[in-house]
């Protein structure tokens, strides 16, 4: 873990808010269920066009956004077909948060 590159990652307020969004991915995004695949039901993950479409932005600024924050180890994500699904990698949160307790 980074700390700088976590900062970096979520010193844009629409990153901040999908990481947000994504802490309850059945509350913000209560479509997601209706087209996810099982395979990917079991590990979680909300489709990039889902959260596109949340967050009002381009294809490509959502892809970079997620992408950036994925670098930075805030975000997993898996493939299935042509999708691909991010999650909250909350490991990597986790020990954000014990890093803000201990260091800061």
């Amino acid at each position: 873990m980074e700390p700088i590159d976590i900062f970096k990652a979520l010193s844009n307020e629409t990153r901040l808010s999908i990481l947000q969004w994504l802490k309850e991915p059945e509350k913000h995004f209560p479509k997601q269920g209706a087209h996810l695949p099982k395979e990917v039901s079991v590990k979680g993950g909300v489709c990039v066009g889902d959260i596109q479409e949340k967050a009002n932005v381009s294809q490509s600024t959502v892809s970079q956004y997620l992408n950036t924050m994925q670098k930075a180890g805030l975000l997993e994500s898996v493939r299935y077909g042509q999708w691909t699904y991010y999650r909250r990698n909350e490991e990597v949160i986790s020990k954000l948060a014990s890093y803000f307790k201990t260091e800061i």
